[in-house]
């Protein structure tokens, strides 16, 4: 994944307060659960030296039941919010801690791939199409052609005219709705592209996307345009598309650092992206580690030995979590971080290179 949308944090100077809580409120009484919960890690922040004026606006988001969410991950420093998400399920483990750099890596791990991707309903009158990408979901409707839209089979001297109308009607649709999925497609570097509807507008529309768009097509088979349909299978099929793209991904990353140009390790790791070669870094997601390393206050200023850092101009190395520093880094210099099943690394950390 790129990690664009937190670069924003390294904007900042630290230290930062990271908190995961669990902030589900789907039960009776639970803002009060809530409440206690943000109690317990706001007490252990504040012995960790976090100040009052870091740890009153993470309190005022806790409150406000617009942001009610199974869990939710906020990253403060003093007088602000910096950034703060929504997770999907409660997060893995409830944590606080008031360090130099923001604790994002259990946010990014259960956050998983956000897969950019185009999901397309569509019938013989035109279509809907759904762009997702950096979060974000735009709803399109397509429908250009004014026509006929059944066969009636009445017969007569006029029904091959009629029916040839018709079948007009629905490659007019299909072309449309083909064309705006082609464009949207290429406009965010769609990764999958899912299509469901009506079997005779699946085949019109897949027939003119452009060659490089059906490489990347599912076709689903449930979804339909009409009204109070039923989009759950649909849905499903859709995140289906998207985490079958992230395996073949994931794997074709592996094969490619088994294959060579990587280094191994977060030593070299760490001066790989010293010197803005890494492309990819690869990393088993444990929730337990503790790895640590030192940093300075450039994003790319991160060693396993400070005593490297000193040479390069550090005057005060600092120690963090080897995670937190490596986030900072990929950020800052345009790689990607992947999560990993599994990799050939002692420490659980590997690198692919750019040059």
């Amino acid at each position: 994944m790129r990690l664009d949308f937190i670069r924003g944090l390294y904007e900042r100077s630290g230290p930062y307060a990271s908190v995961y809580v669990d902030t589900d409120r789907s039960s009776e009484g639970a803002a009060n659960v809530v409440q206690r919960r943000w109690a317990q890690l706001r007490d252990r922040l504040a012995e960790e030296g976090a100040p009052a004026s870091a740890l009153e606006p993470i309190g005022e988001l806790m409150l406000d039941p617009v942001w009610a969410a199974p869990g939710r991950a906020v990253f403060a420093r003093e007088g602000e919010v910096v950034l703060t998400e929504a997770l999907a399920h409660r997060p893995r483990r409830q944590t606080a801690r008031w360090s130099p750099l923001p604790h994002v890596v259990p946010l990014l791990a259960q956050r998983g791939e956000h897969v950019p991707h185009i999901e397309v309903l569509a019938d013989r009158a035109g279509g809907e199409v759904v762009v997702v990408a950096d979060g974000r979901r735009r709803e399109l409707t397509v429908e250009v052609a004014e026509g006929p839209l059944q066969k009636t089979g009445a017969g007569g001297w006029s029904q091959g005219n009629f029916e040839r109308e018709v079948e007009e009607t629905w490659r007019r649709n299909a072309v449309a709705v083909a064309e705006v999925v082609e464009k949207e497609a290429h406009g965010i570097g769609a990764e999958v592209v899912v299509l469901a509807g009506d079997p005779k507008a699946r085949s019109l529309v897949t027939d003119y996307l452009a060659k490089d768009v059906v490489r990347r097509l599912t076709v689903a088979e449930h979804g339909s345009r009409a009204p109070g349909a039923d989009l759950d299978h649909f849905r499903r099929e859709v995140e289906g598309a998207c985490r079958a793209w992230t395996d073949r991904r994931c794997e074709e990353l592996l094969n490619t650092y088994a294959a060579g140009n990587a280094v191994t390790g977060l030593t070299e790791t760490a001066r790989a992206l010293r010197d803005r070669r890494v492309g990819a870094v690869l990393m088993h997601d444990d929730p337990s580690s503790t790895a640590t390393m030192w940093i300075g206050p450039e994003p790319t200023q991160l060693s396993t030995d400070p005593t490297e850092l000193t040479a390069w101009g550090v005057e005060r190395p600092v120690r963090e979590r080897a995670d937190a520093a490596l986030a900072r880094a990929v950020a800052a210099t345009d790689a990607e971080l992947w999560f990993v099943p599994r990799i050939e690394s002692p420490d659980g950390i590997g690198a692919l290179l750019r040059f």
